[in-house]
């Protein structure tokens, strides 16, 4: 069985449910204390064993490219003034050169286009997405319960969790078949984005997944489904009778940093689990409560 080692990261969104913050800047480099939202995912996918990272990228997405390289100039200011600790945030956790790829999108397609857009890269290898604005927060992270789950059962692995029924028009929703363990669960189809009547249960998809190459083949027929776009899920869903499809109900925290009030949530929540600053960041939620 050949290892999950190359990962997608799909950043060319547009972010307009935070306008005007991102006019000129991603989404994904929204910070959540001292790190934008992509190191976040980059980190997780690391720590999961992940050895090549793809980046699909589209217009006004520089930023990006440029957090994952060398900062000469900033560089060589922090190591004149002897400033080891700032030195090794900018470079430390990057990636071996050659690790690392950025593709453009060209045109805000979807998910599934995204996704499709790395074909080339990932070859006939399984592989992982991480959607960088749903930020997880776990001991093993969300990403690495899923690759020890797909080195025990092979198959492609959907991360999900449990939400309020009404908010069911803003995800992927599963069908769950058979229970495999306390967390995970054989799927027997996903419905994208269904009204709170119609959703077949509560466990919606959440941004983490391990793939088969062979969704591609469904994904270049260029299908448009919910919002006239081509959907991943919709492609997922069409495979379920040729493989075997399973939900991770990922043990630990999960902030949707894809609206305000959850980037918002986040930011709290490791604020003051932040060992130099928790304490404060406590007073200082005091004062306004």
């Amino acid at each position: 069985m050949t290892k999950v080692k190359k990962a997608v990261f799909p950043v060319g969104g547009l972010g307009t449910r935070f306008l005007p913050a991102t006019k000129a800047m991603p989404k994904e480099m929204l910070p959540i204390v001292d790190k934008p939202l992509i190191q976040y995912a980059f980190e997780e996918a690391i720590e999961a064993g992940i050895e090549e990272f793809i980046f699909v990228t589209g217009r006004n997405k520089d930023t990006i490219n440029n957090h994952f390289d060398q900062a000469f100039e900033l560089e060589s200011i922090l190591s004149d003034k002897d400033k080891r600790d700032a030195l090794k945030l900018t470079s430390d956790w990057m990636p071996e050169p050659g690790n690392i790829a950025f593709i453009r999108q060209q045109k805000p397609l979807g998910l599934g286009h995204a996704v499709w857009c790395a074909r080339n890269f990932i070859g006939d290898e399984p592989f992982a997405v991480l959607l960088a604005d749903e930020l997880m927060v776990g001991k093993p992270n969300c990403l690495k319960q899923m690759t020890d789950f797909y080195d025990e059962h092979n198959g492609s692995i959907i991360g999900v969790g449990e939400i309020d029924i009404q908010n069911s028009t803003s995800y992927g929703i599963i069908i769950p078949d058979a229970e495999i363990s306390k967390n995970a669960t054989k799927i027997s189809g996903m419905v994208e984005k269904p009204q709170p009547q119609d959703a077949p249960s509560n466990l919606a998809i959440v941004g983490r997944y391990i793939l088969q190459p062979d969704i591609f083949s469904y994904l270049e027929k260029g299908e448009k489904g919910a919002g006239g776009e081509i959907q991943l899920t919709d492609a997922m869903a069409k495979m379920l009778d040729k493989s075997p499809y399973y939900a991770l109900n990922f043990d630990g925290r999960r902030f949707d940093c894809g609206n305000k009030l959850g980037c918002l949530e986040a930011n709290i929540a490791l604020a003051l689990e932040h060992p130099e600053i928790g304490e404060k960041a406590a007073g200082i939620i005091k004062k306004y409560c």
